[in-house]
């Protein structure tokens, strides 16, 4: 089997290479992203294996099923970049649901810690033998209040690890964890209490712009924002706006609205495009990290072990218990409905 890998990079190499050749699967790894200008790669494949910025939209699935290539193998949770309803019939999408919610969690908590400790200024600091605190002042934890919007895999062991440094833990989430004794509280209940909010739900037509003016407005002075989902849960323009008028206090950024044209590339040496992204770098109160929450050795293991069961799955049986199918008009709950057959 070939399948185009779009948007490889250094550490998606070894444990898709492993996995692969012991399923006797050839990927060919390409640097750049599938679009509708490079989906001719993928001619002679069997299926494109992509990414969260890869293009996966109806002229390039047309495309792809024009050249006879049926499936569609993301290597991450998200699906927001593929037009599902357009793929049915024509390409099958499967996802890798679950790899490593710790590792998504971790940095969450990570950045948040860094981000009140000044635990990223301070090392700079020190590299230049200053060793003053003055402007490194935090704040505690213990006590605070954590609002999580989104409580499934990732959300609910950024609680637990919450709830271990002694915070108050309220949550949001349209289909409630049952037996989680989270605390569940409405949308505007979590913005109107939270010290802290934290991003843990997929980007669907519902979530868009979770955060925007509006919510923002309902928020604590000096909430502090933390998004390790994606980027369009965020209004970046607004989020820049409630900076600059003093009502959030900080902001942890591991995605970005328009991070596309940006994230995982190193654009060092140019000027930066994006004027809103440049300014939210600059803020002192902003940390941003590069979509980086996922990678760990064990999060790159699963994907590929899990994107690589997926195809074979495909191939041999057809069906994959990890498809994403619009046969029912739900995408992802026909499985757990109990449907066993092919999605078509």
């Amino acid at each position: 089997m070939k399948y185009a890998f779009f948007d490889a990079k250094s550490y998606d190499r070894p444990s898709f290479e492993k996995y692969g050749s012991e399923a006797g699967i050839d990927f060919r790894f390409y640097e750049t992203k599938l679009t509708p200008d490079t989906v001719e790669l993928a001619r002679g494949a069997e299926g494109v294996c992509v990414f969260v910025n890869d293009t996966v939209n109806a002229e390039v699935i047309d495309r792809l099923s024009e050249m006879d290539v049926r499936a569609v193998a993301l290597r991450c949770a998200g699906y927001n970049n593929v037009d599902v309803r357009h793929a049915f019939g024509k390409v099958h999408v499967v996802h890798v649901p679950a790899y490593s919610p710790y590792a998504v969690a971790e940095h969450a908590m990570a950045m948040l810690l860094t981000s009140i400790r000044r635990i990223h200024k301070a090392y700079i600091r020190t590299k230049d033998f200053n060793f003053s605190l003055n402007g490194l002042t935090g704040f505690d934890l213990h006590g605070k209040t954590v609002g999580v919007i989104g409580t499934g895999k990732i959300g609910r062991v950024f609680v637990d690890i919450c709830r271990g440094f002694g915070m108050r833990v309220i949550a949001y989430d349209k289909f409630p964890a049952a037996d989680s004794g989270i605390d569940y509280v409405s949308l505007d209940e979590l913005f109107a209490q939270s010290d802290i909010i934290s991003l843990h739900c997929p980007l669907t037509d519902e979530t868009f712009h979770t955060v925007r003016a509006e919510t923002i407005a309902k928020m604590k002075k000096g909430v502090v924002i933390v998004n390790t989902s994606r980027g369009a849960l965020i209004d970046a323009d607004a989020l820049l706006e409630g900076i600059k008028e003093r009502k959030i206090g900080a902001a942890c950024l591991d995605v970005y609205e328009e991070e596309a044209d940006v994230f995982f590339e190193d654009f060092s040496g140019h000027i930066m495009a994006d004027d809103v992204l440049a300014r939210l770098i600059t803020m002192p109160n902003v940390l941003v990290t590069s979509h980086q929450a996922f990678l760990t050795e064990e999060a790159l293991n699963n994907i590929a072990e899990t994107t690589v069961q997926n195809i074979l799955d495909l191939s041999r049986d057809g069906m994959c218990r990890n498809e994403l199918c619009y046969r029912c008009g739900k995408t992802e709950s026909c499985r757990s409905a109990g449907r066993v057959g092919k999605c078509f």
